[in-house]
């Protein structure tokens, strides 16, 4: 078979130019330190790459919202940990003024300052985060949550609960709504609230009460009258809810811290009730804060403010009722630490998870360098070997032969 010259110069040349192409592509990747340059190169791992770096930066953008939800939370746990110090102080200075040698100017300087307490809590309620955005106003964060209207403190924002996606398959919220830390907390006991008439004159204290057959609670209202009469004091008791009489529905005979049971309910009166002071029963109900506040700070205000058992009553009220809104703030910031420190947790299992993921696409997609060099030292020597050949065969002619 002949073979032209035109064939001999185009083959080698075709050979040498193989040669250096795959010598320039060893070349990129010891380069670039990336053994894939493009999909065709190994299309499989190059697909399988895609998948990775689209995990990777979805486990990035989870980590930035777990770091956004950490700067929440914690200014979240700041405020409600102001709360918590407020309350406190609210609670001493209750105790404070329960002292026999305060006068009404005393307890009117006590009232001042726990108005001055009473703002402070409004502040800390209606705070906002890094970007202004109210942190306890629901889904509404432009509008301010709180607002004193002549009935009272006014919720305006709504019930929602911000959530951020920290992981693949888990929310947390970063917030509650002012309701639920400001408001929704139970007076009296939480099962029941006794309360003493204004309008009492003798000098009868009531407790807290307790719950003695949850079975036998009605939720419904009762008064708890007395009668004084030839020196003898006695009481009945009335279930307001239905109009009827509680059993035995006859005058029972009062002494002193006695226990009063009737449907599940045990509480008792200290004093010397007069006669006609009435006594109430009613189902806890929710009470702000902001109420208990300023229900205390009335209990003290004013001329005449040391009638002993009528602030003796109001006190203790108060006082149960704050220690019922430091139980529950104390809560909320056991569920706001116990949503960090699951943050903490997925933050960890995220940063693992990122190493996994950068050593599956370095095993995919990097140059094993020791390989690369050697492959490329030999595919030198093809490519040298080649231009001398060619270099060889090329001269040669039919003419040297003759």
């Amino acid at each position: 078979m002949r073979v032209s010259t035109n064939t001999i110069q185009d083959k080698g040349i075709n050979s040498i130019l193989q040669q250096q192409e795959r010598l320039l592509k060893i070349q990129q990747q010891v380069s670039t330190g990336k053994r894939i340059q493009s999909p065709a190169d190994d299309p499989t791992a190059a697909a399988r790459a895609i998948d990775l770096n689209q995990a990777a930066a979805l486990n990035k953008q989870f980590s930035e919202n777990r770091n956004n939800a950490t700067a929440n939370l914690g200014l979240v746990e700041s405020v409600l940990e102001g709360v918590t110090k407020l309350i406190q102080n609210v609670q001493t200075a209750a105790v404070n003024v329960g002292n026999a040698t305060f006068t009404d100017s005393d307890r009117n300087s006590v009232a001042l300052e726990l108005r001055g307490r009473f703002e402070e809590l409004m502040a800390y309620a209606n705070s906002t985060d890094a970007t202004g955005q109210f942190l306890f106003s629901g889904f509404q964060g432009s509008t301010r949550p709180f607002a004193s209207t002549a009935t009272g403190v006014q919720y305006n924002g709504d019930q929602g609960e911000r959530l951020v996606q920290v992981g693949e398959s888990r929310q947390i919220s970063t917030s509650d709504s002012g309701t639920d830390i400001f408001e929704r907390i139970k007076n009296g006991n939480g099962v029941f609230a006794t309360a003493a008439n204004s309008t009492n004159t003798g000098t009868g204290v009531s407790d807290v009460g307790t719950v003695t057959t949850p079975g036998s609670l009605t939720g419904n209202n009762y008064d708890i009258t007395f009668t004084v009469a030839v020196g003898i004091t006695t009481y009945a008791i009335v279930n307001t809810t239905l109009g009827t009489a509680v059993p035995p529905g006859l005058p029972i005979p009062y002494t002193s811290g006695d226990a009063i049971n009737f449907d599940g309910i045990q509480f008792s009166i200290k004093g010397a009730p007069a006669n006609g002071d009435k006594f109430t029963v009613s189902p806890s109900s929710n009470q702000s804060i902001f109420k208990t506040i300023d229900d205390l700070i009335n209990t003290i205000s004013g001329t005449g403010n040391g009638n002993g058992i009528k602030l003796t009553n109001g006190l203790n009220t108060a006082l149960q009722n704050l220690q019922n809104d430091l139980d529950h703030i104390l809560t909320v910031r056991a569920s706001v630490g116990a949503r960090l420190q699951e943050i903490d947790t997925l933050q960890g299992v995220g940063e693992d998870s990122a190493i996994q993921i950068q050593k599956n696409i370095s095993h995919l997609e990097d140059v094993d360098y020791a390989e690369a060099i050697s492959n490329m030292n030999q595919q030198q020597l093809f490519l040298e070997a080649a231009q001398k050949s060619f270099m060889i065969v090329s001269k040669l002619t039919l003419f040297d032969y003759l």
